[in-house]
């Protein structure tokens, strides 16, 4: 079975441990593919440029990233720096290791957005000139050429527009894309030991959620980046995925425990 990691990219994320791990499960000989996100690391080159990070927040309460032109560039730079990062320590840990992105041999393609709906100041508005789209297609193929050539593919965004441009996508929902393109187990490491009913306190952690309540579970209970974590479960669910599980990067081995079910499991 293949396993789909997504490293989260926020400040509160381990990298390393989770890497480490990765490393591990390689040696054991399962193949991984690893999907990475960097919304910290796009703020931080974004504000030494001189750009404000701008966010906005959809109907539904979900929070992204508004990516005009200029962001655009801060955005690409931010994840090929990153990608080269993670790349290279795994390598440092004898993982013959790939980066790509998801333009790439049309890795992850999918329609471009053409406006976007936020709500701001309790008021609905239509927003345009974002650079962003949601991933329709996965090029499989090519991962799966990889991984039988025993190389470990690190994937990052942006996507590519079936106009033949690149743009931003949500790395969660792209972990979710690869993880049902390749029937594959999901693994989202972040810095929470998953779904939470008290979302301060790590000991009411929701061990299993079945698709039939996933929408119960993300009205109920996901709030600001964990709505995004548990609608890409339940994508590469619907997609093909074998399961799908939140679980935290901040432990010694994150991604052996997740395959052991210590986080929030999405089962069929």
């Amino acid at each position: 079975m293949t396993v789909v990691v997504k490293i989260g990219g926020t400040a509160g994320v381990d990298r390393e441990k989770a890497l480490d791990d990765v490393a591990a499960a390689v040696e054991r000989g399962e193949d991984v593919v690893v999907v990475h996100g960097g919304s910290s690391r796009v703020d931080s080159v974004s504000e030494r440029l001189g750009l404000e990070p701008r966010y906005v927040e959809s109907p539904g309460g979900v929070e992204s990233r508004f990516t005009d032109e200029e962001a655009m560039e801060a955005f690409s730079m931010a994840m090929q720096q990153l990608n080269i990062e993670l790349v290279e320590a795994l390598q440092s840990h004898g993982v013959d290791a790939v980066g790509l992105s998801g333009v790439d041999g049309r890795l992850l393609e999918g329609e471009r957005k053409d406006k976007v709906i936020a709500v701001e100041d309790g008021r609905k508005k239509v927003l345009r000139g974002d650079h962003s789209g949601k991933i329709q297609e996965v090029n499989s193929e090519l991962l799966t050429l990889l991984l039988d050539a025993d190389y470990t593919p690190v994937v990052g965004v942006p996507m590519l527009a079936y106009e033949d441009t690149a743009v931003n996508a949500d790395a969660d929902r792209a972990a979710a894309a690869v993880a049902g393109a390749l029937e594959a187990d999901l693994q989202l490491l972040t810095d929470v030991p998953g779904l939470l009913e008290d979302p301060y306190d790590p000991d009411t952690l929701i061990q299993e959620v079945t698709y039939d309540d996933i929408d119960e579970a993300l009205e109920t209970y996901a709030e600001g980046r964990m709505k995004k974590k548990v609608l890409a479960a339940r994508e590469a669910l619907a997609g093909g995925a074998a399961s799908a599980t939140i679980a935290s990067a901040n432990v010694e081995e994150p991604l052996s425990d997740a395959l052991e079910g210590r986080g929030t499991v999405f089962t069929r």
